[in-house]
């Protein structure tokens, strides 16, 4: 039964750099052409590893066009893809610039992980190389991650929430979950919420270390597949009361439903196989928005291309959704767009919610051979035409943090 009392949460407005995409519009076509942004690495040599594939951002637009006194200084490559990202969200939330009135009813949650670390390597060899002497330490201040919430308060001159999430890769979609309670309790009108994650050495030898990496474009849920592609990029949605949206005119993409979190409880980098934590997830989403598990149209997968995590999302979608599950699309965006990590739930999150608003099915990537274990629709190779109303996103992370999403077509009555 819903809850009448409880403020309804909406989204009003998305931005996004990823490597497939430098805006919302662009990520649209990504989506539905089936483009994606993996290739070599270029920001660092990568003739030593295993793979040597990734999906990398090739351009962050400059942030002087929209603030003429900021020159970006001490910023990490997180922190200014995810301004960038922001901007435009506010842009297209027609809060651009943010009036004065709403800074202190308007917060920012902001998902990551690697943050600063682009940086800080070159800084550390320099430092070994060539003594503390020569070693600007000012190059550290964005290395934690908190830095990316910290400069879009200050830029703004937001009053609200300000909060850093560290989940691993379900950081970004624990910032938006978040940011929609601190909405539904009215501790806010207005919050930006997502994630970012930068392409760091370090990340990308960590993991082909763990020998996690496929060395061609990650293949989610086919009978092949190797590992997964990492990515960077920047998802950030400006989540509103709907009231306070209505007051002020705005568009509305999307409604935010509900979410849900679990853990494991089982390993530190390998999942449950049989999905327990993944399926509680999704089934305490389904509770906190009322909805029953026959209204999801669209499921917008974590899918990573590795053995472990498809064939245990799969089995945690059955587990969900019993035979139905065999009527849902599922399909994993990470083929567009490579697995970005902290800033992954939050890039799918606002793919499914462009889902809903452009009325797309995106496809699963070279998704070629099926698995006879993965046999769910995982829409292979091309996009679909389709009006969801309500779809699910999921984010299942490293230590079992697992975190899911639900949005839905806004209805004024409901």
């Amino acid at each position: 039964m819903n809850d009448a009392s409880r403020p309804r949460v909406v989204v009003t407005g998305l931005g996004t750099i990823n490597a497939a995409a430098q805006n919302t519009d662009e990520f649209v076509g990504a989506l539905s052409k089936g483009i994606s942004g993996i290739g070599p690495v270029r920001l660092f040599d990568s003739s030593q590893y295993r793979s040597r594939i990734a999906a990398e951002v090739t351009r962050i637009p400059t942030l002087k066009s929209a603030f003429e006194d900021y020159s970006g200084k001490r910023m990490s490559r997180a922190d200014r893809m995810a301004f960038a990202a922001a901007l435009e969200a506010l842009r297209d939330a027609s809060l651009a610039p943010l009036p004065r009135e709403l800074a202190r009813d308007a917060g920012v949650f902001i998902g990551g992980g690697a943050g600063g670390l682009p940086e800080a390597e070159p800084f550390y060899r320099d430092y070994l190389r060539n003594g503390a002497r020569h070693a600007a330490f000012s190059v550290l201040a964005p290395l934690y991650c908190a830095s990316t919430a910290d400069h879009i308060a200050t830029k703004l001159g937001l009053f609200g929430p300000k909060l850093a999430f560290m989940t691993a890769c379900s950081s970004g979609a624990n910032a938006v979950a978040s940011a929609a309670n601190i909405l539904r309790t009215g501790s806010a009108r207005i919050m930006i919420a997502g994630g970012t994650e930068p392409l760091s050495r370090v990340t990308f030898a960590t993991f082909n270390a763990l020998k996690a990496l496929d060395t061609r474009p990650c293949r989610p849920f086919d009978r092949n597949r190797g590992g997964l592609t990492l990515g960077e990029g920047a998802g950030i949605l400006i989540l509103e009361q709907l009231e306070h949206a209505l007051g002020r005119g705005a568009r509305i993409h999307a409604e935010f439903l509900g979410y849900g979190i679990s853990c494991d409880g089982y390993h530190m980098t390998a999942p449950d196989p049989e999905g327990s934590g993944a399926a509680a997830a999704m089934s305490r989403a389904l509770e906190d928005a009322w909805i029953r598990p026959d209204q999801v149209e669209y499921i917008n997968a974590h899918g990573t291309g590795t053995q472990a995590n498809d064939l245990m999302e799969t089995r945690a979608v059955k587990r969900v959704f019993g035979k139905q599950a065999y009527d849902i699309p599922v399909s994993s965006t990470k083929g567009v767009t490579g697995h970005t990590l902290g800033a992954a739930g939050a890039l799918e999150a606002v793919a499914s919610v462009l889902c809903i608003a452009r009325e797309i099915i995106p496809p699963t990537l070279n998704h070629e051979d099926p698995d006879p274990e993965c046999d769910l629709d995982y829409v292979p190779e091309k996009a679909r035409k389709g009006r969801p109303n309500v779809v699910l996103s999921n984010s299942f992370a490293f230590g079992g943090n697992n975190t899911s999403l639900l949005f839905g077509r806004y209805e004024s009555h409901g």
